[in-house]
């Protein structure tokens, strides 16, 4: 299993196991999620120093060279005796999903094709359709609570709550908690825009970053693209490009409403959350302590919906509001059951569901959860 340190304790991914069973089934692996997130340390762990492993990285020009003109035939000496072939970044490299499903349908028999991509948008545009049929996909993430407690127990990860909502889930982040900040920072800076920038070429970043702020600074809120193109100062169309450019490199994803029976229920609006709390409150410089924050509810209510997504395969997700401001935090449905989640930090509060939402829809599953009660049912759900 991959590990990370942890103060000599030693992080399993949930990944991994889920990798392994679909090894040598004749696909080829496709691991997403942004970078520095352990996806090159997850498939080191896998493979080790096993022997017949090629290891690629596209971020180096020699590599992104060998598949310049690329054919099978003059590719076939790079392999080599090679049984399992890595691309490490390989959203880099130009047309990949064509170049790869030469490869997939030439020796998938013979060769583990597993690519890695810390933006989905050039893997997704160029691979999905190319290889229909003839992969797994995966994505990889910060990492979860559910991780963290299966490591430290729940008692240590409980009293760890505030940290995370400071400085979340990033592996190296977790693993050097004297210098979180620092860390997080760094992962901002250095990474947060890198293939966005270089594959959309975007000529004027303070738009992107702007963008990124408003949306910090309004999590947990209903967002209007035309008023963040207002605060950006760049048209709807530029923002909506933007918005996808973000959910697609992994920093942020979206909620739609939910919106079924009722003539008063919203239908054509949205919410943005943040992968990782981290990026958020480096984003807007902001890590004062979590009894000193007014928008300390906004928080709470990202990293629940945060860690919910980390498990969202079987999941439809959604957040429900009407025009009378009656508001749902979080529905969802899985096998054909609504169930639906009310988030409050203040475990003294009283939180219930709208009656309407209630008797429309007869959700299989309500739950309220708060600082309190936030470990029990991320364990549950």
């Amino acid at each position: 299993m991959q590990r990370l340190a942890y103060n000599k304790v030693m992080i399993k991914r949930r990944l991994e196991k889920k990798i392994e069973e679909k090894l040598g089934d004749k696909k080829a692996i496709i691991v997403y999620g942004p970078r520095q997130v352990g996806k090159t340390t997850l498939l080191k762990r896998i493979f080790g120093e096993k022997e017949g492993v090629l290891w690629l990285n596209g971020d180096e020009e020699g590599v992104r060279a060998a598949f310049t003109n690329f054919s099978l035939q003059s590719f076939l000496p790079n392999i080599g005796r090679n049984t399992v072939l890595i691309i490490d970044e390989a959203q880099r490299i130009e047309d990949i999903g064509i170049k790869l499903k030469i490869l997939q349908d030439e020796l998938g028999g013979k060769l583990q094709i597993i690519a890695t991509g810390s933006s989905s948008f050039d893997l997704a545009n160029k691979i999905n359709e190319p290889l229909t049929g003839r992969k797994w996909e995966f994505l990889l993430l910060p990492l979860s609570y559910k991780e963290m407690v299966a490591e430290r127990g729940a008692i240590k990860e409980d009293g760890a709550l505030g940290s995370r909502l400071l400085y979340g889930y990033y592996p190296e982040v977790v693993t050097h908690p004297e210098t979180a900040r620092e860390r997080i920072n760094e992962i901002v800076l250095g990474n947060l825009y890198k293939d966005i920038l270089k594959l959309e070429e975007i000529k004027r970043p303070n738009k992107l970053e702007k963008l990124l702020q408003a949306l910090a600074f309004q999590i947990g809120a209903q967002v209007s693209v035309n008023e963040l193109a207002n605060t950006v100062g760049a048209d709807n169309k530029t923002v909506d490009k933007y918005l996808t450019l973000l959910e697609q490199s992994f920093i942020i994803f979206r909620l739609p409403s939910f919106a079924r029976n009722l003539r008063s229920e919203l239908s054509a609006s949205s919410k943005y959350y943040f992968y990782d709390l981290g990026v958020r409150n480096a984003l807007i410089d902001d890590f004062r302590p979590i009894e000193l924050r007014q928008d300390i509810g906004g928080m709470f209510e990202n990293f629940v919906i945060s860690e919910l997504q980390k498990g969202a395969e079987r999941r439809r997700q959604y957040f429900w509001r009407t025009t009378q401001q009656q508001e749902v935090d979080y529905v969802y449905e899985k096998d054909g059951n609504i169930g639906a989640v009310e988030i409050k930090w203040d475990s003294k509060g009283k939180a219930k569901l709208p009656l309407t939402f209630l008797e429309s829809y007869k959700p299989a599953n309500v739950d309220i959860v708060d600082r309190e009660n936030v470990g029990r049912f991320l364990l549950e759900v």
